[in-house]
């Protein structure tokens, strides 16, 4: 297991739609690029003050991991690639430890920002969930995105 270190902040006033949130976005990869597809930075985490030592339950034991869940202590950065069945979008890692080392990972609900190749911007919000790394490729796959012109959560 990795040591990271966090520190925690207040959070200060102002509107979420001043100015893109540079934070929390999509940024297309090149086409050229052997890991083509979309490198998504998120602010996530908060300190085991904030929830107790109880983040996530498992097997019916609480557990904080940092750098995880709810609140906004932590950078994290992780390559992926986009996948539409119909309305259903998925997002799945393609670099094995960018969120963690761990064999999970809390996504709290998020809305990335994200322009397209015609300049229109736009939220890819992906809900909050329990990923758990896939035993064979060690990558995480998220259920549930979509798109949106506004912003679907408040990143907090």
């Amino acid at each position: 297991m990795a040591l990271l270190w966090c520190q925690s902040c207040e959070r200060t006033s102002g509107s979420q739609n001043e100015s893109p949130d540079l934070a929390n976005r999509v940024i297309p990869l090149s086409s050229e690029s052997k890991d083509s597809g979309y490198l998504i930075t998120i602010r996530i985490g908060h300190s085991i003050t904030f929830c107790g030592g109880r983040c996530v339950t498992i097997g019916g034991k609480p557990y904080h991991f940092n750098c995880m869940g709810d609140g906004n202590v932590c950078l994290k950065a992780a390559a992926v690639t986009l996948d539409q069945a119909g309305t259903d979008i998925t997002a799945t890692t393609t670099d094995t430890f960018g969120l963690t080392s761990e064999d999970l990972f809390l996504m709290p609900d998020r809305s990335l920002n994200y322009t397209d190749e015609d300049n229109n911007r736009m939220y890819l919000n992906i809900p909050a969930q329990l990923a758990f790394r896939d035993t064979v490729t060690q990558q995480f796959t998220f259920t549930g995105l979509f798109f949106s012109e506004d912003a679907a959560y408040n990143n907090d």
